[in-house]
């Protein structure tokens, strides 16, 4: 095993447990990452861990709010199905929470299996990401400045509808359809623009990753197929680990952090990094 190409799937780890859950677009991060720092593997590998390492940062979601997620269990089940027998061990508001992400994950859903190939083939470049880290740092400015004055209708993922998740899903589209949108910064875009508050969106974001990257991820693997060596491995496994453990940290922090800011400075970063990705390109002649 080269220890240096150990070395970059760590880095790459940390890249993804920082940039999954800001809205600052993880894919387009590691595709420009990638120009700098290239792993010695196949293009078919390369491809399938791009995707892949992003299930090391689901499960940290998995891990921190495990209690909101399991919909079964008779502690703190407040909403039982019935009070005696199997249904006292339901948890009617977590299925209905499950049902809404299931919605939201429709249009990425079918989009994302009709057309993985030609996004792969002709989207997933530096150019696109710089324009799409642009477009929506700029939705991000404009959105919260007019989003200031405004007072969230829907502040729990219980008072979101059906049709308010489906609106949400669509948003994600964008991300599933432009590398450098983010999939986190378009369903919080989405939300904020029909009235749910900043925590819930960023709440509702984190379990709608858990089927869309478990999907995507699976779908990656079939793809790729089922044999592995032993340094791919490792080093699959590696970046997992890394961007699990950033993601606890970063996770907790977004949750402190937007409960007193709003969502601009991630906004100008975009811009500014979109800004320099073009300028470099247009430097090299990429």
């Amino acid at each position: 095993m080269d220890w240096i190409e150990l070395l970059k799937a760590i880095v790459l780890g940390i890249v993804e447990g920082v940039t999954e859950w800001l809205p600052v677009s993880s894919t387009g991060h590691m595709i420009l990452v990638d120009e700098f720092l290239k792993l010695n593997v196949s293009d078919e590998f390369k491809e399938m861990f791009e995707v892949v390492i992003q299930l090391g940062a689901i499960m940290a979601v998995v891990v921190l709010y495990f209690p909101k997620l399991w919909p079964f269990g008779r502690k703190n089940n407040e909403h039982p199905l019935k009070d005696t027998g199997f249904g006292a061990y339901v948890k009617t508001d977590i299925w209905q929470m499950w049902f809404k992400v299931i919605v939201a994950c429709i249009p990425a859903a079918v989009v994302g299996l009709a057309l993985d190939d030609w996004i792969n083939a002709h989207l997933y470049n530096a150019w696109t990401v710089a324009i799409a880290l642009i477009v929506f740092g700029v939705a991000f400015i404009v959105i919260e400045r007019w989003n200031k004055t405004k007072t969230p209708k829907i502040n729990s993922i219980s008072e979101m509808t059906y049709k308010t998740a489906l609106i949400i899903g669509a948003f994600q589209l964008l991300a599933a359809i432009f590398p450098g949108t983010s999939r986190s910064g378009a369903t919080i875009v989405g939300a904020l623009l029909i009235g749910v508050s900043r925590v819930c969106a960023a709440e509702f974001t984190f379990y709608l990753a858990v089927p869309v990257m478990f999907g995507a991820s699976l779908l990656k693997l079939v793809k790729f197929g089922g044999t592995f060596t032993t340094p791919e491995i490792v080093i699959l496994v590696s970046a997992m680990v890394t961007a699990f453990v950033v993601s606890v940290f970063v996770i907790k922090f977004l949750m402190d952090y937007i409960k007193k800011h709003d969502f601009t400075v991630f906004g100008w970063y975009r811009i500014v990094l979109g800004a320099l990705v073009i300028l470099y390109f247009a430097c090299i002649g990429a």
